[in-house]
């Protein structure tokens, strides 16, 4: 009887340990530029830990073309995911990258058109037009569920597990474009980050 308890006992205490390691926590990330400005469109990313689900993020996986410039300037996608590029302008677009393990060409297509490639590679993907100069956009292809980007206020809200202890804050805009930052143990004090940005990109 008294084995069994204490069986029951250790197990019950095992599935709590294992239960709080995984439990996710909401951590808040508040990012700025040098004189305080909230910063968009900066990617938090945390990196995966043995167990970790499966990335999926709740937003599309495209990039529009309108009005002469890519919807969203910054966009988070899982490796591995087909990411659209639909064509909303009455003009043709020839949409490229040479970013390294995910280079690719969608050549000439017109209004209504859309096109997509298969991001294979966790990275930066630096996307242009070989037909306008002007329209620079940005993939980061991530192998982590812990990924989000920063809004117009420049907060961004991760769940994270409770052994997290460090996030990677990216922006392209940024000297240095990635930064390291440390979690407080206490998940309930948000983290500040600040970024030297060149400039600030127009929405």
């Amino acid at each position: 009887m008294f084995p069994l308890l204490r069986s029951l006992t250790a197990l019950i205490f095992f599935l709590g340990a294992l239960t709080g390691a995984a439990f996710a926590e909401k951590v808040t990330f508040v990012v700025t530029d040098a004189s305080g400005k909230p910063v968009r469109d900066a990617v938090i990313m945390v990196a995966a830990e043995p167990g970790a689900p499966k990335p999926a993020f709740a937003w599309p996986m495209e990039m529009k073309q309108q009005n002469l410039a890519y919807d969203p300037y910054v966009l988070i996608v899982p490796a591995g995911t087909e990411v659209k590029f639909p064509n909303l302008d009455r003009v043709r677009h020839h949409v490229y990258s040479f970013s390294k393990g995910n280079k690719f060409e969608l050549k000439l297509y017109g209004k209504d058109e859309s096109r997509a490639v298969t991001l294979k590679t966790a990275g930066i993907v630096a996307i242009g037009c070989n037909i306008h100069d002007e329209m620079v956009a940005y993939i980061r292809v991530v192998d982590t569920p812990y990924a989000a980007k920063t809004d117009t206020d420049g907060k961004a809200i991760l769940d994270l597990p409770a052994s997290a202890s460090s996030a990677t804050v990216w922006h392209p805009d940024a000297l240095p474009a990635e930064v390291k930052v440390a979690l407080p143990s206490s998940r309930a004090a948000s983290v500040a980050v600040t970024l030297k940005v060149r400039h600030t990109h127009a929405h």
